[in-house]
């Protein structure tokens, strides 16, 4: 995940301003928290453990054909009929907040895990990012508000919820947490009964 793509994602859901937000009272600051996983399994048809491409056959019998990295661990382990189960979650949570002086800053933390030698092949990474930025205006005639950004950019949006626009101020610090994370795990071939 890059920051560019999660400020394209909060464009598109309006930030705090612009989705519904969390009603805890009407002297509260907007908030808003989304998430979203998709699970898929597939099975492995076909194997060439020197190219290390892998054609996967999900449950509508599409096929789809891979070429595992370098950075695949324990390719060799996996045989044709094995089971590739693969989880990817995303959420993003929006938070404004009286600002005591902040400065719009941004950071990202990132972690990989990866399965022994010699087990089956199984990854996990998680990456989260997150923004502060400034209110510097809002527009409550027209229904928009500007942010500025770390990078020093102002970028202005409308507000798909007009009322969160009333609970905010100029100046307000709002917090975006994007984190997004996925896990594959290989699982070998159901016995024959």
């Amino acid at each position: 995940m890059k920051i560019r793509h999660l400020f394209a994602l909060l464009a598109s859901l309006g930030l705090a301003f612009g989705a519904a937000a969390d009603d805890h009272g009407a002297e509260e600051k907007p908030s808003f928290h989304a998430s979203q996983s998709v699970r898929v399994s597939a099975v492995v048809e076909e194997i060439n453990h020197e190219t290390r491409e892998v054609t996967l056959r999900r449950a509508d019998d599409t096929l789809i054909e891979i070429v595992a990295s370098e950075e695949a661990r324990n390719l060799d382990q996996v045989h044709p009929g094995d089971i590739v189960n693969a989880e990817y979650i995303e959420s993003i949570d929006v938070q404004v907040f009286e600002n005591d002086g902040m400065e719009p800053d941004a950071a990202v933390a990132a972690a990989i895990a990866r399965t022994e030698e010699g087990e089956m092949p199984g990854v996990a990474a998680m990456e989260t990012a997150v923004i502060a930025a400034t209110v510097e205006d809002i527009n409550l005639e027209d229904n928009t508000f500007k942010l500025k950004m770390p990078d020093g950019s102002v970028n202005q949006y409308t507000a798909m919820n007009p009322d969160n626009l009333r609970r905010a101020d100029v100046g307000d610090l709002v917090v975006i947490t994007m984190t997004e994370a996925m896990a594959i795990t290989v699982e070998e071939q159901p016995a024959a009964e």
